[in-house]
């Protein structure tokens, strides 16, 4: 029995080292998206001075399985009274795509620019054109609906393109989360709550913090 005990303990720990250093890969790839989408000058850093939160999703892949499915894991960051939140982990799934990319992969940068549906934002399951409508960033300026409060920018083949995700869902990356803070925590307490920023995310938040509010 103690030898199983021992067993299980040893992996247990393997999987979560493994899983916390595969959430630390994504953070140094989310840092890098971000990076270039600020750099493109295509005013996406004009947008994200005016942003209460900002998901990055890199390497968002069309599942082979499914015709048109597509899936991604990454992570949000919202405005506090003290700056930018720690990142919470997200994954971002859709049932179709609005333009074609193949078997290739896509980085996103996601914005929201409503402070309102931050509650929403942050709940288990956010439903993109449900629970907010939404528009493809394409240069400077939003496509298809002026009044969207939520903008996606996709990066593919150097140069960002828009897309359109209506259907897309918004969920809470829970192992992500545990495998980065060494616990389990809701994405509403690592936003709202005052969670410290952990050493490995610090470069993707100091991209953030580069980009003055407005």
């Amino acid at each position: 029995m103690r030898t199983m005990q021992c067993f299980l303990f040893s992996t247990l720990t393997a999987l979560t080292a493994a899983a916390a250093d595969d959430t630390a890969a994504r953070l140094q790839s989310a840092a890098a998206v971000l990076n270039t989408a600020m750099e493109s000058g295509h005013g996406i850093q004009d947008k994200i001075s005016g942003a209460d939160c900002v998901a990055v999703i890199p390497g968002f892949k069309k599942v082979a399985a499914v015709v048109g499915a597509g899936y991604g894991r990454g992570f949000l960051s919202c405005r506090t009274g003290n700056g930018w939140s720690a990142p919470a982990a997200v994954t971002l799934e859709s049932g179709s795509l609005g333009v074609q990319f193949g078997g290739e992969s896509i980085d996103i940068v996601v914005l929201s620019l409503d402070k309102e549906r931050r509650s929403k934002l942050l709940s288990d399951r956010f439903a993109i054109g449900s629970d907010a409508s939404a528009a493809w960033g394409n240069g400077k300026t939003a496509h298809d609906d002026p009044s969207a409060k939520i903008l996606f920018y996709g990066h593919t083949k150097g140069a960002f393109a828009g897309f359109g995700l209506d259907g897309a869902t918004l969920k809470p990356d829970e192992s992500s989360n545990k495998g980065l803070y060494g616990k389990t925590l809701a994405n509403r307490d690592i936003v709202e709550g005052g969670t410290q920023t952990p050493a490995v995310a610090q470069p993707l938040i100091a991209k953030l913090v580069q980009t003055p509010s407005r």
